[in-house]
């Protein structure tokens, strides 16, 4: 059963699209990732062109990211305050990813830079999970304590100027760190199709000494409104969102997801990062192969900004 996806100009198997959506929403649900460095190489893998996959993937973190803020909205544990300045450095970011990512395409790198850039942010988070998750479970299994840093702890980003008080998070802080953070992940949005919430809630976390209890629901509303911001100005400016792709990505990531955060409940936080960090490794890895292994055809014709 096929269908026809207007924006990346081919047919695809509805059903294999299905699956990835499906798969992909079981992940998110199951680790609570916003699930967009997935879907984005799954996409690429199934040739659908990289400017397509990383608006469409960019489109798909908005839904699976508003329901979880939502939850975490009515629960109390987003600090609004903290998450308007990490947004208006996100939506200063995605502005230059977007013209970053024309700038590309105009160019003919675009499919290489996005390979490269997911070879490397995909091979260094992985491994530092992994890392990090063994030595976790190693000294579970030898009954240690686990030694996490203190939230009130304090190190040279708490030194910048221009500090400001955030009540609901309880710290003192410099928005200069706090806005680079957001202006990053806002350009990991546009030029890659990703969330960014695997990398902002440890930098949140580790780096700017955030309170655990708030990280998670502030960092999917800077998601949600990025990436948002993001999917419109791709749609208006590159013409690379493909609304069948989109649909029928969210509707399968939505039940994945339910059946997903079923089986994370059954499992360990040690666990569980070691499997998503085994999971980020090899889509990495995938992905490193595919630019190392020479193509079939050497040569390809390109039309209207995609190869074929």
């Amino acid at each position: 059963m096929t269908v026809y996806l207007p924006i990346a100009e081919l047919s695809v198997n509805i059903l294999i699209i299905l699956g990835m959506g499906a798969a992909v929403g079981f992940l998110s649900g199951m680790f609570g990732v916003g699930g967009g460095f997935l879907i984005t190489p799954l996409l690429i893998f199934y040739n659908i062109p990289p400017v397509v996959a990383v608006a469409t993937g960019a489109n798909q973190v908005v839904a699976s990211s508003i329901s979880g803020a939502i939850t975490h909205f009515r629960r109390g544990t987003i600090d609004i305050k903290l998450g308007t300045v990490l947004l208006c450095g996100g939506l200063v970011g995605a502005t230059l990813g977007v013209w970053l990512f024309s700038m590309l395409r105009r160019i003919g790198q675009l499919d290489l830079v996005i390979s490269l850039l997911y070879v490397v942010l995909l091979g260094s988070v992985g491994g530092l999970m992994l890392w990090e998750s063994i030595g976790a479970m190693r000294k579970a299994a030898k009954n240690q304590p686990t030694q996490l840093r203190r939230p009130g702890q304090h190190n040279w980003i708490h030194g910048l100027p221009l500090k400001m008080r955030f009540k609901k998070s309880k710290i003192y802080l410099s928005v200069i760190p706090v806005a680079t953070l957001g202006f990053c992940i806002g350009i990991l949005t546009s030029v890659m199709g990703v969330g960014g919430g695997f990398i902002m809630v440890p930098a949140m976390i580790y780096l700017l000494r955030i309170p655990t209890s708030v990280v998670v629901g502030t960092s999917l509303f800077q998601i949600v409104f990025v990436s948002a911001y993001t999917v419109i100005v791709q749609a208006s400016t590159n013409y690379t969102v493909d609304i069948v792709l989109a649909f029928v990505l969210m509707i399968a990531g939505v039940i994945g997801a339910q059946y997903g955060v079923r089986v994370g409940q059954r499992l360990r936080g040690e666990q569980l990062r070691a499997l998503l960090a085994l999971l980020v490794l090899a889509v990495g890895i995938r992905l490193s192969i595919e630019l190392i292994i020479p193509p079939k055809d050497i040569y390809s014709v390109v039309s209207g900004g995609f190869g074929f």
